[in-house]
């Protein structure tokens, strides 16, 4: 057993590097919420630019960029159109009910990538008696549903139904950075249809703590509002917005470290007797794979990989997920698939168990 824990479960299980730790601690800090400190000022100017947007607001999470953006859009009643795998519909406790007062209509995509058509038949005509389709969210990269990239011409043909049909459109772009690196295609672009579309720090990036939601400037002034309501507004918070301004001038291309860490995850996955992946699938840092013909479910075998010092995360009982990371080099990667090997080889086949029960 290593003393180290090689942690594939997420990209939130990153860590500050010790130069981000330098940059935090020498941060110039101000009042936050009233808008006077000049980090976290400096590091809304950098998103707004990247994402094309007027300005952007810094808050401590991804989760509450949602859920901000989705109350700002909507009004209690109002419906959001979204992937059956979306974030804000399985991660988020229930919040767009919860705080928004909005109902969910949900899709079901192709790894979370659903298209024109969809939307045209999900939007409702109005009556009175029905809720008001109002807003189309998007995820990019799609995470649950399979770690895919929205491409350029599907976000625009979705945006453009929503936007003939008068409703707005959100991106949420928790990993909008790996799908540039992974594409050429800049975020800027990416985010270009949407009224509203957020970063987060604290995955790939490997900052502690944060996210970024940009828009127009109506958009955040009215952001503002929701982000002091949800308890989002925050002091010397430079320390932190420190590590964001970190990460974007240091980190962002190296995104594409993660990715190729991911396909060799993949590719060696993929030779494991039982495992079922195609690798061609995967093009970021995210990576799905069943066990099923193993002799294991996803839950004992994670149990027996963490013995060993390696942890994926269970997401049913045979799906597995691993997310590559900052804190995940190649020599990692080599360990992990050894481990895999060793607890897999070890067990007797499906078959070979059915056999003994009859």
């Amino acid at each position: 057993m290593q003393n180290r824990l090689i942690d594939l479960a997420s990209d939130t299980k990153s860590r500050p590097t010790d130069a981000m730790r330098a940059a935090m601690a020498a941060a110039e800090v101000g009042d936050e919420q009233a808008r006077e400190d000049p980090t976290v000022n400096r590091l809304c100017a950098m998103v707004a630019e990247l994402l094309g947007k007027d300005d952007a607001v810094y808050l401590p999470s991804g989760k509450m960029c949602n859920q901000v953006a989705y109350r700002v859009h909507c009004r209690p009643g109002d419906e959001i159109i979204l992937d059956e795998w979306a974030h804000g519909v399985n991660a988020e406790a229930g919040a767009i009910a919860a705080l928004s007062g909005a109902n969910v209509r949900v899709l079901n995509g192709d790894r979370g990538v659903f298209d024109a058509d969809q939307v045209r038949a999900a939007i409702r005509p109005y009556r009175p008696d029905v809720p008001r389709s109002r807003l189309v969210s998007v995820e990019q990269t799609t995470n649950r549903a399979g770690g895919a990239i929205w491409p350029l011409a599907a976000i625009e043909a979705v945006v453009g139904v929503a936007k003939e049909n008068g409703l707005a459109a959100h991106m949420d772009g928790a990993r909008l950075l790996n799908a540039q690196v992974a594409t050429g295609v800049a975020a800027g672009e990416y985010a270009g249809p949407f009224d509203s579309v957020w970063i987060d720090l604290s995955k790939g990036l490997g900052c502690p703590v944060g996210a970024v939601l940009a828009g127009s400037a109506g958009f955040i002034e009215e952001a503002w509002r929701f982000k002091h309501q949800f308890g989002g507004a925050m002091r010397q918070a430079g320390i932190l917005a420190a590590a964001g301004v970190h990460a974007l001038e240091n980190h962002v291309q190296r995104l594409a470290d993660d990715h190729d860490n991911a396909q060799s995850l993949a590719r060696g996955l993929a030779a494991v007797p039982g495992v079922a992946i195609d690798p061609e699938a995967f093009r970021t840092n995210i990576i799905f794979f069943d066990v099923s013909r193993t002799g294991f479910g996803a839950d004992e075998l994670n149990a027996r990989l963490e013995e060993r010092g390696v942890r994926f995360q269970a997401l049913g009982a045979t799906r597995m997920r691993a997310v590559t990371h900052i804190d995940v080099g190649a020599d990692d990667i080599s360990k992990a698939l050894a481990a895999v090997r060793a607890v897999i080889g070890g067990a007797a086949p499906v078959r070979q168990r059915q056999s003994r029960i009859r």
